[in-house]
């Protein structure tokens, strides 16, 4: 998969792609990311690739020309980083993962001239409801998002049990050593038996999301066996 940045701060980007998963993608050639530098398509001797508004008031745009061109010749979905955008989760995620290539806008000031959002943007996203000073961020929150979910960077049941893949938050984790002064491990993740374990992880799953994001059930589909556990669980709460 391919995803390329346009951003007004390149180097912000540079640590993103030298560590940790995004850094393993890329070396196993699952993963390309391109960061584009929107000042290199700037028209002026200067580099301008912002303005005042249109009509008067604060801040600066980023203006439509510069994005314009860079925009020509990539291919794929073109994503806005906005907060007007709809909220990222793990279903649109999911969606992006299976994508050959996308773009994506980090915005930056008061935002882009809105010709690029009419011709160009399939999608605006929003990490969540507050502001930050540009889309570079965001932009590296959606593609981390996506690159976990590529063949090869993780293993799938990995990501398969994390919190909103399944609509449930995830379960506790613990590892070595068992016992720390008087906190220790819950018995069952000793007890060798795996089918005892997975019944476990579902139900303190199901428990974290009932207790911390209940929302997360309302159009829920439940097997039978989830239900006899949320039964439980009202009870024991």
């Amino acid at each position: 998969m391919k995803i390329n940045i346009l951003t007004l701060f390149p180097g912000m980007f540079s640590g993103f792609t030298s560590e940790s998963i995004i850094k393993r993608a890329i070396n196993s050639g699952s993963l390309e990311i391109n960061i584009v530098d929107i000042r290199d398509y700037t028209f002026d001797k200067h580099n301008t690739a912002d303005d005042t508004p249109f009509g008067g008031g604060a801040g600066m745009v980023l203006k439509a020309e510069p994005i314009l061109k860079a925009l020509e010749g990539i291919d794929g979905k073109v994503i806005y980083t906005s907060p007007q955008g709809v909220r990222l989760n793990q279903k649109l995620s999911n969606e992006l993962s299976v994508e050959k290539e996308i773009t994506i806008i980090a915005g930056h000031y008061e935002g882009i001239d809105e010709r690029v959002i009419d011709e160009k943007v399939d999608l605006e996203i929003s990490i969540g409801d507050f502001v930050l000073t540009g889309g570079e961020l965001p932009a590296m929150v959606i593609a981390d998002s996506i690159a976990r979910l590529l063949p090869g960077v993780i293993k799938q049941d990995s990501y398969e049990q994390d919190s909103f893949y399944n609509g449930l938050l995830d379960h506790p984790h613990y590892t070595r050593p068992a016992k720390i002064g008087d906190l220790e491990v819950p018995e069952i993740l000793l007890s060798g038996h795996h089918k005892n374990i997975e019944l476990w992880r579902k139900k303190e799953s199901l428990k974290r999301t009932y207790l911390r994001r209940p929302d997360l059930l309302e159009n829920r589909e439940f097997t039978k066996e989830e239900k006899k556990m949320l039964d439980e669980i009202k009870k024991e709460v």
